[in-house]
Parts: structure tokens; C-alpha cells; sequence
């Protein structure tokens, strides 16, 4: 059957995954291919635009050989990407050197004297979202003062997935989401030029695409595109909103007749929550990201940290490294993650605090300090190793009810996606530090079927965001994970004493990184996979 399948693409920060689904939401087949990250040593994490549009068109060729009459059944393309970051292109649409990623941390200093100054909430007013090390207006103002040259050959800045939009349709557009909480108004849902002033950023605004909102409008698939993507030209792409974004929408972040919010528990932590009326909208310490969402009239508010599961990887590969350290075989990584998983059921809890601030750029949700170290607090000589990994759990549960905390958010059940979505041992912690029913999302490819969804919205498929929320989410929703009320007594008597630990622990940081403390960002990231849905 001709036109009966949506394509989303997902641009992660590793792995990019194209994911074809039928017309009733349910996958049809998966290819994924692998992106490279180069460190720069001085804490900059890029990524070569030329390699990841050459894995995008190759994951999708991949697809469209795997499904037999695939390329005639595809109605649509829809991209999502990593957030943040900075991609610049010429004039020509040719990139103007690598691109800096979310996890860049140069520009750390200049965004803490931002934030430290009047800048910091006199942008955070108009955009809804605080300043951290990952955004594009702290990244652009680094290349401004350290690399203008290549700022003086550019013709558009733009973000990972408006470069793979405009290599498949030549188009140069962003969405509003990212536009908008960069560098605009969340309230008129456009770039708001007093923003740019008050980052010393004017010069610029020439650089910035146009807003393209994916629900109402696409392009076409361009005939270069076309055949190196072996999908037929013409074939109508959309410009889906952000990662966070799409993959919230494809959790079951909105539902217009509950209050529900939505964990992405990947290799970062993201915490989404609906705004329906804009008098909801609550701005406090410059802590959230606030962005126009795919409902007329809606927004999202998000808070994100910048290490949910990679503090599980950390410890994992930790025990591996003693094993080969004294000479015993390495555990298979899954079989070990699942053992550990497994074993911690039967751990006491609240034996230790952990701070799950492990990525070497520090902190950015909900508060930013890019000197922010993880930490154990609490052991003692009875303390075990699988204590320590129930209190690496119990951190990354304190940190998502952090967050929701700084958005002033009160949903009555939270839907997880993610890596850590998978553990049900985690899943019954978040439910009992957060107080409220956690409900598994099952599908695999939340981000690409939230950009598959924002597609059938263009084609008008679906008129209501609310009837594709119902054929494409509700379906593929697990069964409650209630709160143990043991439990949740427990964690709100250590939840207060989680965040006075870390609001007291600046002066140790700054202390410690003033002494030398060596930091090596290829070792934290050197295995950053998919923020929305990776454990590894």
C-alpha cells in the first residue's frame, strides 16, 4: 500500500536511528548507524556536520533496502536531533568547520558571568530558559571572541537536526522551540532582538533560520538527497521539534484531561511538564527550559540534568576495570547491568546520598555550576558496594523530583522513557521519591515516533494532537508502578537532606578544582549515546 508509512529520523548524540512506523503508530523496522564526537582537550566536544549527514542518508538507505517496497509506502520524513549545540553554514549551505555539541564546555565561564550578572535573568524573562554550558548563545559568543574567522565565513547558525533538513531539502529553517528558548520570546513565540542585544549578540541576528513549525508546513525531498538516501524525491520532510521535545510527545507527555509529566531516564536526565494556559508558566532561579509545545496554545517546561544512567554506566564499567584489574574475565556489560539491577530489590535504602553529577562539565538542571562533582556522602566501614549502587539509583530519582520541584509541577502520574525505563527496580524508586504512579513507556523509539507524530499532523492525518496521542502513545503504555509507602517514607526524610548536601558542597567544588583536580572529558563521554533512550 502506497503512503502507509511515517520515517522518523533521530539525530542523537552517537547513534542516529531511522525508524519507519505504519499509520497506527506501530513500528515497521529500525536501522541505526554510529556518529563520532572529537574531543579538542580544552573541553570542547564537536561533531563533523559532513559525517553525520553521511550516517543520516546511510541509516536511511539502510531502511528503505531492509523493508521490501518501503521507499513507495514512505508519506513522510521526520527529523529530530540533540539539542543545543552550535552548527554553522556558509553560503553555499557547505558547514564552516565541526560543529560544538551540547556537551562543549567552553563556554562555561562565559555563561556563569552571564548568569552572575544582570544578563542571566533579563534574558531568562523573555526566552523561559536558563543559561547553562550547553546553550548556543553562551557557544557563539566563545566563537566570537576565540574563532571569529570562522563566524566571518558563516551564513546561518543553526542546530543538529536543521542541518540534516537542509541537506535533504536545501531548506534552512529551526523550530520554535529551540529558536525560541535561545534566543526569544516564549510568550510571542519568535526571536525577540532584545535578547541578542543583551548577549552582545546583535551582530549576529542575521546569522539565525526562520521558524518552521512541522505541525502546519514541509518541504520536499531534493533529488540529490534523494538518491543518496534511496528514498524517492518529493517525499515531503518535516521539521519535527528538538529531541527532548519529540521524545516527551512520544512518552505521553501530554494528556489535556490529566496532569501527567514525563522522564526521559536516558544517558541525561530530562524532566517535561505541559503548560495548557500561559499564566501557568513558572520561571524560578533560571532553572527550566520553556518552549512553545505541538498543541495550539500549550508550552513545555523542562528541566534537564546532565547525568541520569551514564552515573549507572560509570559504576558498571567501574566493576569491570577491578575484574580485569586483578585478573578475572570482564562481565559481559548488559549481563552485569542486570545482575546489579536485579540484586538491588533486596538492597536497604537511604544508606548513602549520591549526587548524580558525574558528566566533567558539571551541572545544568535545575541548578547550573559547571564545577559540580558527584559524590558519595555517608559511608562507613559497613557500608557495600551494592549499597553504594542503590544510592546511585536513589540520586538519579532525587535529582528527577529536584527538577519538577524547581518547575513547581504537580502531576498526578509520571510516564518514563529511556534506558533506565527498563529497570524495574528504578522505576519502583522514582514512583516512591516522587510520590506519585510511574508509568514505563514499552516502545523503543519514543523520539522518532514523536517526530513521526508531528508529521501526521502535517499531512493531516490527524486535525487534534489529542486523537494522535491516543492512536500512537496510549496503546503502547505500561500497566502503574504504584509508591511504596515505606519506601516514600523514607526518601521525603532524605530528599531534603540530598539537596542541603549539594547547595553546601560549592565552596568544596571551586576549592577542588582550583587545587588541580585533573579532568578528562574523552574519559566521561568517551560512550554518550542517545540521551532519550540509551543505557550504554
Amino acid at each position: 500500500m502506497a503512503d502507509d508509512v511515517i520515517v522518523g529520523l533521530d539525530a542523537g548524540t552517537s547513534v542516529i536511528k531511522a525508524v519507519a512506523f505504519d499509520l497506527a503508530g506501530y513500528q515497521v523496522a529500525k536501522a541505526v548507524c554510529d556518529n563520532e564526537l572529537h574531543y579538542t582537550g580544552d573541553g570542547g566536544v564537536e561533531q563533523d556536520p559532513g559525517r553525520t549527514w553521511t550516517a543520516a542518508a546511510e541509516t536511511l538507505r539502510t531502511l528503505a533496502a531492509e523493508v521490501p517496497g518501503l521507499v513507495e509506502r514512505v508519506s513522510a520524513v521526520a527529523i529530530t536531533g540533540q539539542g543545543d549545540g552550535t552548527w554553522l553554514l556558509d553560503a553555499e549551505g557547505q558547514p564552516v568547520g565541526r560543529s560544538m555539541l551540547w556537551l562543549d564546555a567552553r563556554s562555561s565561564d562565559i555563561v556563569s558571568r552571564w548568569r552572575n550578572s544582570s544578563v542571566g535573568p533579563t534574558t531568562y524573562a523573555s526566552t523561559g530558559t536558563g543559561l547553562n554550558q550547553s546553550a548556543q548563545s553562551g557557544q557563539l559568543k566563545w566563537l566570537s571572541e576565540h574563532q571569529p574567522q570562522r563566524l566571518a565565513r558563516a551564513a546561518t547558525i543553526c542546530h543538529c537536526k536543521d542541518w540534516l533538513y537542509h541537506c535533504l531539502t536545501g531548506e534552512r529553517a529551526t523550530d520554535p522551540a529551540e529558536a525560541v528558548w535561545t534566543f526569544g520570546s516564549y510568550q510571542r513565540r519568535d526571536y525577540d532582538d532584545a535578547v541578542l542585544e543583551a548577549f552582545g549578540l546583535s551582530a549576529y541576528r542575521r546569522l539565525l533560520p526562520p521558524i518552521v513549525d512541522g505541525t502546519r508546513e514541509y518541504a520536499a525531498l531534493h533529488r540529490r538527497a534523494a538518491a543518496e538516501t534511496g528514498l524517492k524525491a518529493g517525499t515531503p520532510v518535516v521539521l519535527a521539534p528538538v529531541d527532548m521535545l519529540a521524545t516527551g510527545l512520544g512518552a505521553g507527555v501530554y494528556d489535556p484531561h490529566r496532569r501527567v509529566a514525563c522522564s526521559i531516564v536516558g544517558s541525561t536526565g530530562a524532566h517535561l511538564y505541559v503548560r495548557h494556559r500561559e499564566s501557568d508558566i513558572v520561571l524560578h532561579d533560571q532553572a527550566s527550559y520553556t518552549m512553545p509545545f505541538v498543541a495550539p496554545g500549550t508550552w513545555l517546561q523542562l528541566a534537564s540534568n546532565m547525568a541520569a544512567t551514564l552515573n549507572i554506566d560509570w559504576f558498571v564499567d567501574g566493576l569491570n576495570a577491578l575484574f580485569e584489574a586483578v585478573g578475572q574475565p570482564a562481565v559481559d556489560r548488559t549481563q552485569l547491568l542486570g545482575r546489579v539491577d536485579a540484586a538491588l530489590a533486596r538492597v536497604p535504602p537511604g544508606r548513602l546520598i549520591y549526587h548524580p553529577f558525574i558528566c566533567t562539565n558539571g551541572e545544568r538542571g535545575p541548578f547550573v555550576n559547571p564545577q559540580a562533582r558527584a559524590q558519595f556522602l555517608g559511608l562507613d566501614a559497613d557500608t557495600t558496594q551494592l549499597d553504594m549502587a542503590r544510592a546511585i539509583y536513589e540520586g538519579i530519582a532525587f535529582a528527577a523530583r529536584d527538577c519538577y520541584a524547581a518547575l513547581d509541577a504537580a502531576p498526578e502520574e509520571v510516564r518514563i522513557t529511556g534506558g533506565g525505563a527498563q529497570s524495574a527496580t528504578l522505576a519502583g524508586i522514582l514512583a516512591s521519591v516522587l510520590g506519585v504512579p510511574v508509568r514505563p513507556l514499552v516502545r523503543e523509539e519514543a523520539g522518532a515516533a514523536g517526530a513521526a507524530m508531528v508529521a501526521t499532523l502535517a499531512l493531516g492525518h490527524y486535525s487534534r494532537l489529542e486523537d494522535v496521542c491516543a492512536q500512537w502513545v496510549t496503546p503502547h503504555l505500561a500497566a502503574c508502578v504504584s509508591p511504596d509507602p515505606a519506601l516514600q517514607q523514607v526518601y521525603e526524610r532524605l530528599f531534603p537532606v540530598y539537596r542541603d548536601a549539594y547547595a553546601h558542597s560549592d565552596e568544596f567544588w571551586r576549592a577542588f578544582h582550583a587545587a588541580g583536580n585533573p579532568s578528562t572529558p574523552r574519559t566521561a563521554f568517551a560512550d554518550v549515546r542517545d540521551p532519550a533512550t540509551e543505557t550504554k
